[in-house]
């Protein structure tokens, strides 16, 4: 399990990459993502493409995304989710809240 990101040359979009479980044992590094992310970044893209596993702390820290951009819904872009996540995203209404696909 891990993350990792990376920043588009202009700085104004960053990736996070997330594989493995996504639950509490991930939430500081998810964190550092963000920070080494740099202030300018505008637009994030969470790629969930390796993660297998979403608890209510993952939902969480997607929220504390929500809240770094403001509340923008075009700002965070959650890709590659499997079904099973997906139907979590769902449940929890995050369709609402996030542009996912």
């Amino acid at each position: 399990m891990s993350i990792s990101s990376n920043t588009t040359g202009d700085g104004k979009e960053a990736t996070i990459r997330v594989t493995g479980r996504f639950d509490f044992s991930q939430n500081q590094e998810f964190r550092s993502a963000l920070a080494n992310a740099g202030e300018n970044v505008q637009k994030y893209v969470v790629d969930l493409g390796g993660a297998e596993y979403v608890d209510s702390s993952a939902l969480g820290m997607l929220l504390v995304l929500r809240d770094k951009v403001d509340g923008q819904k075009d700002h965070v872009k959650i890709v590659n989710v499997n079904p099973e996540i997906k139907k979590i995203l769902t449940i929890a209404n995050f369709g609402q809240l996030f542009a996912i696909a």
